[in-house]
């Protein structure tokens, strides 16, 4: 196994990055550098600190990274690209994803016994705006399946990694500790 030095192994992770048009798993990442995972995680950390004054910056998950441009910027990158403004998101999506990144993963079921409301509205929102995505099935009954935030969740708020979420505030943390024991096993 070749140990590259730190500086070498996190410009080949920006390279590899910056030509990919998704998300690139960190395992690969590390398989296409032959360095230990742990080399790789720490430089797509260093590689996020440098990026944080830049243009560009990189988000992640535990399990993927991307570079993407930076939130401050969208507006000019916009102009550029000639994108027409978006559609803001309705107040139900809003709370329906907030619940979603807050939980993640979590069923409809749950959302909709924290909400008091149906959802399916909301959730064909944010699936069509790639904002959330299926990331598995429940181990309970019936199976229902398991909604999280994606990659296009983190560009749309601005965010680097899931952990970046503002705390919530007391009123709403109630979020954090209702739900149901179903949401506990994964089931991809």
């Amino acid at each position: 196994m070749n140990t590259e030095a730190p500086d070498r192994l996190k410009l080949i992770v920006e390279s590899v990055l910056f030509v990919a048009d998704e998300p690139v798993d960190i395992g690969a990442l590390a398989r296409i550098a032959d360095a230990p995972l742990e080399d790789v995680q720490a430089a797509i950390d260093a590689l996020a600190a440098d990026c944080s004054l830049r243009g560009v910056r990189l988000q992640r998950t535990e399990s993927a990274a991307q570079l993407v441009t930076a939130p401050e910027a969208t507006q000019y990158v916009e102009r550029y690209l000639g994108v027409e403004e978006d559609h803001p998101l309705s107040h139900a999506s809003l709370e329906t994803l907030a619940i979603i990144a807050y939980k993640q993963p979590i069923t409809r079921q749950a959302i909709e016994a924290i909400r008091g409301v149906n959802c399916d509205r909301a959730l064909a929102s944010l699936r069509a705006r790639g904002l959330i995505t299926e990331v598995g099935r429940a181990g309970s009954a019936g199976r229902p399946y398991l909604f999280g935030t994606t990659f296009r969740f983190l560009e749309y708020f601005g965010l680097e990694k899931p952990e970046d979420l503002p705390p919530l505030d007391p009123p709403a943390a109630g979020i954090r500790q209702q739900g149901t024991e179903e949401e506990g096993d994964v089931v991809p």
